[in-house]
């Protein structure tokens, strides 16, 4: 997991958001467990891109397998959505915040 973790976050670095997406899907395949870590790496580099589909995506299976979301998470996501023009979207990432307790 720090393996991947870490190069996701080069991958976010180096503005690769299409392969930080791949090795989430290897984590995903491999049944390795999700980190905040590399999950909020992949979605800055969405992020950066105004990927922003790809990093509600993101946010979707950090729920779904119950990896903890922090202000890092939704900040990144958030920014995502706003780049893009996608004020609902944000509007509705703010309002579950309280939910999530961040």
């Amino acid at each position: 997991t720090t393996t991947l973790g870490a190069t996701i976050s080069a991958c976010e670095k180096g503005s690769k958001w299409e392969n930080a997406l791949e090795l989430l899907g290897v984590m995903t395949q491999s049944q390795v467990e999700f980190s905040t870590i590399a999950c909020n790496a992949a979605i800055s580099a969405c992020e950066k891109h105004s990927e922003w589909q790809s990093a509600l995506h993101i946010l979707r299976l950090m729920t779904q397998s119950e990896t903890e979301l922090d202000t890092i998470t939704f900040d990144a996501t958030i920014s995502a959505c706003e780049k893009a023009g996608e004020w609902r979207k944000v509007l509705q990432l703010f309002s579950t915040m309280p939910e999530v307790r961040v």
